[in-house]
This record gives structure tokens, C-alpha cells and sequence, in this order.
């Protein structure tokens, strides 16, 4: 069990390295690594604003990659490693490319479909269910986020207060 813990975490690791890359361009620092065979055949991290493209999820970039790589849409021996639970759009994704596994860093409640709002990966109203693992890297993957979203919000209080600064003085009725 520890050997297989100890592989599960080098490959989330290389998804942390993944949503690094999102965070350095001031993105929701999401990664994402699909493994074949022991390698590692697709990585994708958050690129929706700077894509300014709804589908530029972790997710559905290595999925794209990795089915280049496979020469096929189906990913059947394929475990898919994401630093946090996949959205609806994410898990509908997986659900399709037919990806058995799929191991999660962190929980989403306000918009995760692999457990928290929904669970489509696991329903068996469809023709392919996915065996999920979750809570691996938890803190480092939850860290992350938290602390990209708290630094956003000062960012973004910084700027509304410069941009209230700079408009005219309306007090001295001028």
C-alpha cells in the first residue's frame, strides 16, 4: 500500500507543478496529468483567461494531449491526476474519453461534479463509471488555492481603492 501511495503522490505532485504554471499567469492554479503505462501522456493547467476560452480547463487539455498521444478519443488505461475535483464539464469529459481513474487532490463544494454537488464520474445511470480517489496531496493542492484566492482578493481591493482614489474629489463641489 505505501508503494502505491508513494507513486500516487509523485504523480499529483506533477499536477501541483502543473497549476503552478496556471498561477504564474495569474490563473486559478488548477493542474492536471494523465498516465499511461507508468508515463505521463498528457498535462494541462488553467488557462481560461488567458485563452479567454471556457473549454481551456486542466482537464481538457491533457485529455486533448493525451489522445493525441494514445491515437484514440478512448483512454481506457489511463489514470487522469488533478489537484482539484473536476467540474461538471471536467467530469462529463472524462465520463466520455473513458478514463477508469481518476485521483483528486482536493474537493471543490461549490461547483465539483466528482463527489460535492454531483458525482457524475461514479453514476451508474451511465455506460462508464470511474473508480475515484480522493484526498491525495489534499493540503498542498486546498493550500494552494487558498492562497491564490486570498491574494486575489487583496489585489483586487488594492485596485478598486486606486481606482476610487483617482476619480475627482466630489465633496468640495467642484
Amino acid at each position: 500500500m505505501t508503494v502505491i501511495r508513494n507513486i500516487t503522490e509523485k504523480y499529483m505532485r506533477e499536477a501541483l507543478r502543473q497549476a503552478k504554471r496556471a498561477c504564474a499567469l495569474g490563473e486559478v492554479p488548477i493542474g492536471c496529468i494523465i498516465v499511461h503505462e507508468g508515463k505521463i501522456i498528457g498535462r494541462g493547467y488553467n488557462r481560461r483567461n488567458t485563452d479567454k476560452n471556457t473549454l481551456a480547463h486542466a482537464e481538457i487539455t491533457a485529455i486533448k494531449k493525451a489522445s493525441k498521444v494514445i491515437g484514440d478519443w478512448r483512454l481506457e488505461e489511463c489514470t487522469l491526476y488533478v489537484t482539484l475535483e473536476p467540474c461538471q464539464m471536467c467530469a462529463g469529459a472524462i465520463v466520455q474519453a473513458r478514463i477508469p481513474e481518476v485521483v483528486i487532490g482536493c474537493m471543490n463544494p461549490k461547483a465539483g461534479c466528482a463527489g460535492s454537488i454531483l458525482n457524475i464520474l461514479e453514476m451508474p445511470e451511465f455506460n462508464h463509471q470511474v473508480h475515484v480517489t480522493r484526498g491525495i496531496l489534499e493540503e498542498e493542492c486546498s493550500g494552494m488555492l487558498k492562497t491564490f484566492f486570498a491574494e486575489l482578493r487583496v489585489r483586487n481591493r488594492a485596485e478598486k481603492e486606486a481606482r476610487c482614489a483617482a476619480l475627482p474629489d466630489q465633496s468640495s463641489g467642484r
